[in-house]
Order: structure tokens, then sequence, then C-alpha cells
């Protein structure tokens, strides 16, 4: 079954361009959504029986494939966002060639994404990697204006200095260790652990998904991509692709592969905290809304990997509810950002103003998307947040544990700046026949609104059955 993840959209990639035209227009936005409701489905089956199923598959098409907690989570997210993109895709892109173009892009993400948290051999990551980051410079650039151009562009250049790293670091790990497997790579750099080629190959692969994760200082690409590309291609960015092939990946190789050393504690740490710190600075400078958002999906990631890097069973589980959470949460603040754009075809903040009388639904909506941002109860994001901090305070890393604090207040300032700015006050002139977006947009929204509410209240059920079963892992 677990093959399925990745065979299926593929499949349906060639299906649908071979079959007619016309016949496939009106029905590729909602097989694309089945195939994503399917993989949300799939997700919650008893754990044994995707695991029979995948020993027979696996072996017939030659994929190392395993699941876990962390997969299980990211197999989630993915699903989610992809079927929130989808839907507003149909709302967002009107002509039916794009919209067919869009579908397929979509589809080779999804499959670049499941193979990439599925396998479990270092060159078949760096494949799906590439083919997920292939599928993102196009999307990126769908519809050829300036913007989107130079987004996609600094996410070519920005990637493929990352792949340089990391392919250097995977010919090293193979040559170490004679084979592919993460189990035979980790046995070899465990007996070579001090050996300089070893460590600079690991500075090496850390530095490339570093890149693409967006982490500070490495983070140049981030901003111009999220606001130049389409704003259904910015949902799926924000909210799943980076965390798959950046944030993911590196949790995944630093876990299976590398090992929590002291060195690679100090270093998830320090980036994590630069990443939380000077991204919150960043973001109450921008006035430019989706930029805004960008900057804060810095932040934001900077607190997974802060987590994750106090090396403790909870801090995984702090980084693995807090992943999820901002899958809900960004995608729902770039849905609204969609809506928004939409109404009044503006993405700059100081125009703005008194919409939240015209769009009702949008700026509730926005309001639960930056409160469960900022941690603040009962939103979800409250509860991930908690998480990271008595993680941290456990570890024996107070500081940590207060800057991570501070710059929640960071945050709420940020996001209180947007509601200012968007929703509250008279309504502008010009602004007087605004109204909510249409169908397309307003079922995401009301579904990740309300994810997020519900998540945030029966957080304590979520956590000790679905998010902390960690002892599989830890």
């Amino acid at each position: 079954m677990l093959s399925l993840f990745i065979i299926l959209p593929l499949a349906i990639t060639v299906i649908v361009n071979i079959l007619p035209k016309k016949m496939v227009y009106p029905l590729i936005g909602a097989v694309v959504g089945m195939v994503a409701l399917v993989q949300m489905a799939a997700v919650f089956l008893p754990v044994s029986q995707p695991l029979e199923i995948m020993r027979s598959l696996g072996e017939l098409v030659r994929w190392d494939l395993a699941v876990d907690s962390l997969t299980l989570v990211m197999l989630l997210s993915i699903g989610v966002v992809v079927a929130v993109t989808v839907l507003a895709g149909t709302q967002l892109i009107k002509d039916k060639e794009q919209y067919f173009q869009f579908a397929n892009l979509v589809l080779l993400t999804l499959t670049g994404m499941n193979g990439v948290v599925l396998v479990r051999d270092i060159f078949s990551l760096y494949v799906f990697l590439e083919i997920t980051g292939v599928a993102s410079f196009i999307l990126i650039a769908l519809q050829k204006d300036s913007d989107g151009l130079e987004g996609a562009f600094k996410y070519i250049l920005f990637s493929a200095v990352a792949t340089i790293f990391m392919l250097s670091a995977i010919g090293i790990f193979i040559m170490s260790a004679g084979g592919t497997s993460f189990g035979a790579i980790q046995a070899a750099l465990q007996a070579s652990s001090g050996n300089i080629m070893v460590l600079l190959a690991i500075a090496a692969f850390m530095t490339g998904l570093f890149m693409k994760s967006g982490l500070m200082p490495f983070h140049g690409w981030v901003p111009d991509a999220y606001e130049g590309a389409p704003a259904p291609v910015s949902v799926m960015l924000a909210g799943v692709v980076t965390k798959a092939v950046g944030v993911y990946t590196l949790l995944r190789v630093v876990y299976s592969v590398i090992g929590f050393t002291p060195q690679v504690k100090m270093i998830l740490m320090g980036f994590g905290v630069i990443s939380i710190v000077l991204g919150a600075l960043a973001a109450l400078g921008q006035t430019n809304l989706k930029r805004l958002l960008a900057y804060s999906s810095i932040s934001q990631v900077g607190y997974i990997v802060l987590s994750f890097g106090c090396g403790t069973a909870l801090g995984f589980a702090g980084a693995l509810f807090h992943m999820f959470n901002h899958a809900l949460f960004k995608s729902l603040l770039f849905v609204n950002s969609a809506s928004i754009e939409k109404a009044t075809g503006l993405k700059d903040m100081e125009r703005m103003g008194g919409l939240g009388s015209k769009m009702p639904l949008t700026g509730l909506s926005a309001g639960i998307g930056a409160l469960s941002t900022a941690g603040i109860p009962p939103f979800s994001g409250f509860w991930s947040k908690l998480v990271i901090v008595v993680a941290l305070w456990q570890a024996g890393l107070p500081v940590y544990a207060v800057i991570a604090v501070l710059a929640s207040v960071l945050t709420l300032a940020y996001m209180l700046m947007f509601q200012r700015k968007v929703f509250w006050g008279k309504t502008l002139e010009g602004f007087q026949q605004v109204r909510e977006a249409g169908f397309g947009l307003m079922v995401p929204t009301i579904v990740l609104a309300l994810a997020i509410v519900g998540l945030g209240i029966g957080f304590p059920l979520l956590f000790n059955t679905f998010m902390l079963p960690v002892d599989r892992l830890w």
C-alpha cells in the first residue's frame, strides 16, 4: 500500500494526459482532490496493515519504504494541503488549459513529496526531492509574470546550490557505507565519526537542507517565491512543500542517518533560534501581506528545528505537532491572503482597511489563523508551542525556552498589525463593493479554521493517540 502513495498520483498524471482533454478538463480538479482525500483516509488505517502490504509492493518496485509517526503526520499534512490547493485553484485559475497544467504539476509534486517521506535510502530520497523541486519551480512561474519568474529563478538558484552540497555529501556517504540505505550509512558514519571527510559531508548535507527549509540565513528565496507564486501555489509551498523537502528531510536524516551528536544539537538549535527571532523581526517590517506570511513561515520553521534539536522525545513530539499545526494555520492564512487579493486586487496592506465588515468570514478565520500562529489558547498552535517550551525547559535549556516565548510576543505583534491594517476600522473608499470570495476559497477557509479550533480543544486526545506514539521512534 505504501508504494501506492507514490504510484497512484504518478499513474493518474500519465492517464489524464493520454485521455481527450475535453473529457479531462471538467474532472481534473475533482480527481486530484479525490487522490488527496484518499491519502488522508489511508493515514488512519492500522499501522500493521500498510506495513504488511508494503513488504510485497516495496520489493516489487525496489524501494525501501517504511512508515512511522513522523511519516504518518507528513502524509496527512500533504493530503490536507494538496486538497486545499486544488480547491483554491478552481476559484483562482479560470483558464482551463492553465488549470490542467496546474493540476498535473500538483500531482507530480504530490508524487515527489510522498516519495520523500516514505523512502529509506539516501539516493531515492534525493531523486524525490528533485521531482518535488522541479515541479515547484514550474508552479511558481506558472502565470509567466515577472514576479513569478523572479521567484522561480531564486528558488532554482538556491536549490541548485543546495543540490551541489547534498550530492557531494551523498557521494561521500555511499563511499563510506558501500550502500545507500539509511541503516548502512548510519553504521558507517558511526564507525568513522572522526574522519574529516565524513564531518564535511555531514555539514554539507545539513547546509543543503537548511537552504531547502528556508532557515535563516539561507532564506533568500522564500519571500520572493511565496510572493511571486500564484495564490494557490503559495498555499502549497508554505503549507507543505518547504516542510517536506526541507524540514522533514532534515529531521529524518538527522534521526535516521547522522544521529544526535552534541555538535548537531548545537547547530540545529542555533539555526532554529536565529530563524525564530530574525524571521519575526523581518515580518514586523513588511507591508506586503504575502511577504509577511513568508517571513512568518521562516520563524515558525525555526520553532520546529529548535524543538527537534533539543534531542528529547518531548522535543520531537513538539516539532511533529507544530509541523502539522503549521500546515493548517499557514495554509489558512495564505487562503485568506488569496481571498483578499481576489476581492481587492491588492497585496499591499497599507492600501487596505476596514475589510472585516465586507469579508467577515475571511476576517474571523484570519484571526483564528493569526492567534494560532502566535500560540494563543485555545487554538492548536498554543499547544504545540507549549510542548516546545516545556521540552526545552526539561532538557535544561531555559534560555532557549524564554526566547521561544518572547518570540511568540513578536509573532502576536505582527499578526495584530496584519489584522489592524487589513480588517479593522472603517471601510476605505473604493472597497464598498468588496464581497467574500467564492466557494473554492470559502470551503477550505471554513474547514481549516474548524480544524485549528477542534485540534486546540481536543489536543490531549490527539497528542496521546496520534502525535505521540514517539516510543516507536525514540
